[in-house]
């Protein structure tokens, strides 16, 4: 099993990382801001815009250590990676299977399973937890609506079915997703889920989340072979990760959208630490950005016991053992994908 490492987030605009021995070291114009050993490393995510030494990215990719550049906002920019890994054979058979129909539908249709459960969970916790402070009259037709969906789910025949599905049930979802905010709602308000760019504090949030989620799953797919871009659920297109996109669906709102809630709810951020630019974009400040880090790298440290292999984790693991559950339904070893239902 993989463990869980430490990753490193660098959001100082001007700080440019560079190796010395086995070490990374960030650099400003002052000197040196922090060194830190490899061996202890995951991943490296840079917000910043000077970048990082050449020495420093053969290191990364020669020691499988994920190195992603992303804007400010959150953005993806690029992906830093050594060689393919994985068995050639297992690639061979991503690409097969992703052009049978049958094949796609039930992999498809195990990850919007989760999915749609899991939403279901963030709405009956609300509604467990908060009975008092939201509507639960709208709540719970949502909850049931989410409900009715996942036969419908289980039997479709098709992906545009299942997109459909999908559909509906995300505006379900994100229809009373407002509701769910407790505090802060002035700052706060949410009446549909908006993107490229997102229009308001929440969906700025969201929308980072959701980047972050992406390429963690990406490079867990790819740690165990599988081509992150080789999708059965989500359309390919040239640098698109459909595999990922097919893969963080039933994670989103287990290490997206709830992690989104308890921050507003809790008020770990406030509304001041977003700005709206002129194209009507918000865009979270370097402050708030770092909170949202911290509380991101602390819930993947949160331990959970999985359904499917009936063991504790870290949350920060559930993006690998979906990925590994997946190839070995891919190898056959599976009859099925069995998405991540959480309880």
């Amino acid at each position: 099993m993989k463990k869980l490492g430490n990753v490193l987030y660098v959001t100082t605009p001007e700080a440019f990382l560079i190796l010395e021995g086995e070490t990374v070291v960030v650099k400003k114009e002052e000197g040196k801001a922090l060194k830190l050993p490899l061996h202890n490393l995951e991943a490296i995510v840079c917000f910043n815009y000077p970048g990082v030494s050449p020495a420093l990215m053969g290191a990364c990719a020669e020691r499988n250590i994920g190195l992603t550049f992303l804007r400010p906002s959150g953005r993806f920019l690029a992906r830093v990676t050594g060689r393919v890994k994985g068995n050639i054979l297992l690639r061979k058979r991503q690409y097969e299977l992703a052009q049978d129909e049958s094949t796609c539908v039930s992999i498809a249709a195990s990850c919007l399973l989760g999915k749609i459960a899991n939403s279901r969970v963030v709405i009956e916790r609300a509604l467990r937890d908060h009975a008092m402070l939201v509507d639960v009259p709208a709540l719970r037709e949502v909850s049931a609506f989410l409900k009715a969906t996942l036969p419908a789910i289980r039997d479709a025949d098709s992906l545009e079915t299942l997109r459909g599905l999908e559909g509906s049930a995300a505006k379900q979802y994100f229809r009373v997703f407002g509701q769910m905010v407790l505090h802060q709602k002035e700052d706060f308000p949410f009446k549909e889920r908006n993107r490229r760019p997102p229009r308001d504090n929440l969906n700025d949030l969201l929308s980072y989340f959701y980047t972050l989620l992406t390429y963690e799953v990406a490079s867990a797919l790819e740690a165990v072979g599988l081509d992150p871009q080789m999708g059965f659920l989500h359309a390919d297109r040239p640098g698109r990760p459909s595999l990922a996109l097919d893969l963080m669906e039933e994670l989103r709102p287990v290490l997206a959208d709830r992690l989104a809630l308890t921050l507003v709810n809790r008020k770990q951020i406030k509304g001041s630490g977003f700005v709206q630019k002129e194209s009507g974009g918000v865009l979270m400040d370097d402050a708030t950005r770092k909170a949202v880090i911290i509380a991101w790298q602390e819930r993947k440290q949160e331990q959970i016991i999985h359904p499917y292999l009936k063991e504790r984790i870290p949350f920060g693991l559930i993006p690998h053992v979906q990925a590994q559950l997946l190839a070995r339904h891919l190898r056959g070893d599976l009859d099925a994908y069995p998405p991540f239902f959480w309880r």
